[in-house]
């Protein structure tokens, strides 16, 4: 895996964003349509799957458990014949996937039942990472699955999943105690293979990717709204999924870096073409739009139940705000690069509500305010989240600590930066972004790996 090459991102000061470009595919629709393909009666065909270590580590795993697949191709085009909902076998190995915390927080609920037992392995990053939050209800439902660490109260993998002909689960009824869309996601995939009826309701709206996509492989399900904030998710167990192809949007969460880089270098105009818009997922537009962002939406359309359009990004000087905590859940991903923007922003920009900032890749608070506080930003971090005061980037040295979204974080501060920024540990960019420093440069951002 990309943990063990040392690359350093050299990013120059000045320039500016310009010009059409289409970042990759979305990584979490991407995940979820190999893992629904592979268990789906029939044939289907992803276009635009995106070829980053972290959806390829999910394709392997299905390869692992006798899933054949086609590809992926220079387009991103992968076929799956399908297994049905009981056709995986037991892999040789345990799963190692790598970087990728949706592959195994998805594959803890999808494999909870599957008749054979299995282990989920990580790089050291993943294996740091708490389980617990998707372990425990799925126990609730009768899995048992043991962390590595049962003593630590985060739990963390590898995750020894037991289950024979006997295993049986049971449909619970699960409130979130965090809005979480791999929590929800975990425990709706166990429930397909769960007796009765299994229902999640979360806190504040999340992703809805895996709700969308079990309907469009004709899995039924209900989403009831309780009130302006949550939602309750039921389906039966026992059902089929029907193959159908997917043509995979590009993914927002890329799209977020040039969206602030435009918005923040003087002189940009940039295009970013058949981006997701998912609802759950536009958090980076509407809270860049507050901070006074130029966006406009155009080629507005659906493709296999996602909406996609083509965003402008034109320069405009933003202003800080208090983030709105409702628009928290919808932009988890991007708060690093959004972090970036408050720093170029005349006046305070303050975060809460993000704790679940603290146990990602990274620490994202503690890295981005190393970082900014390195480069001359009077900034600091609080329990769940930030307070950064707008100013000037100087030059420095700053690590990512190995965290794909910090580094493109960073690299998008040279744009507004005085002089040289140097981010160090920058090789699981390709987890997410694969080909992100041609990209960049292509728009205009002087940055080169060493």
């Amino acid at each position: 895996m990309s943990e063990h090459l040392l690359i350093n991102y050299i990013a120059q000061p000045g320039g500016h964003l310009s010009g059409q470009l289409r970042v990759p595919g979305d990584k979490s629709i991407s995940h979820r349509s190999i893992m629904l393909g592979s268990l789906s009666e029939g044939t289907m065909t992803i276009s635009g799957f995106l070829q980053g270590e972290d959806s390829l580590a999910t394709l392997k795993a299905f390869r692992a458990m006798g899933v054949e697949i086609q590809g992926p191709d220079e387009q991103g085009r992968v076929v799956i014949q399908g297994v049905g909902m009981h056709g995986l076998k037991k892999p040789d190995a345990a799963l190692d996937l790598g970087n990728s915390g949706t592959s195994m927080r998805l594959l803890t609920g999808l494999l909870s039942a599957q008749g054979f037992d299995i282990t989920l392995a990580g790089d050291h990053s993943l294996s740091s990472r708490p389980m617990k939050r998707v372990i425990d209800p799925v126990i609730q439902m009768g899995a048992d699955i043991k962390s590595s660490a049962n003593e630590n109260a985060a739990g963390t993998a590898p995750l020894n999943i037991h289950s024979d002909d006997k295993t049986q689960l049971t449909g619970i009824n699960y409130t979130l105690p965090m809005a979480s869309a791999q929590v929800k996601s975990c425990v709706l995939l166990a429930g397909l293979y769960a007796q009765g009826e299994t229902c999640v309701t979360e806190p504040a709206p999340t992703r809805d990717h895996t709700e969308r996509m079990l309907q469009g492989f004709g899995y039924q399900l209900e989403v009831k709204k309780l009130d302006d904030q949550r939602s309750k998710i039921c389906l039966q167990g026992g059902g089929q999924l029907t193959a159908c192809d997917i043509d995979v949007p590009s993914d927002i969460s890329s799209a977020a870096f040039f969206m602030v880089g435009a918005s923040i270098a003087e002189g940009s105009d940039l295009t970013l073409q058949h981006v997701g818009i998912n609802p759950t997922r536009i958090g980076i537009i509407n809270i860049l739009q507050q901070m006074g962002a130029d966006i406009s939406l155009s080629n507005k359309k659906d493709v296999g139940g996602e909406p996609v359009a083509d965003i402008r990004i034109r320069h405009a000087q933003l202003k800080g705000i208090h983030i709105p905590e409702d628009q928290v859940p919808l932009a988890i991903d991007e708060f690093p690069v959004i972090a970036i923007a408050a720093a170029c922003a005349q006046g305070q920009t303050i975060l809460t509500g993000a704790e679940e900032l603290r146990v990602k890749e990274s620490d994202r608070i503690q890295a981005m305010i190393d970082g900014m506080q390195i480069l001359g930003i009077d900034c600091e971090g609080t329990e769940d989240g930030m307070i950064i005061n707008g100013g000037e980037f100087n030059s420095g040295t700053v690590d990512s600590l190995g965290d794909h979204r910090i580094a493109m974080a960073f690299a998008m501060a040279a744009l507004k930066a005085k002089s040289t920024i140097t981010i160090k540990d920058c090789a699981n960019v390709n987890t997410s972004f694969p080909g992100f420093i041609a990209l960049a440069r292509s728009s205009g951002l002087q940055v080169d790996a060493q």
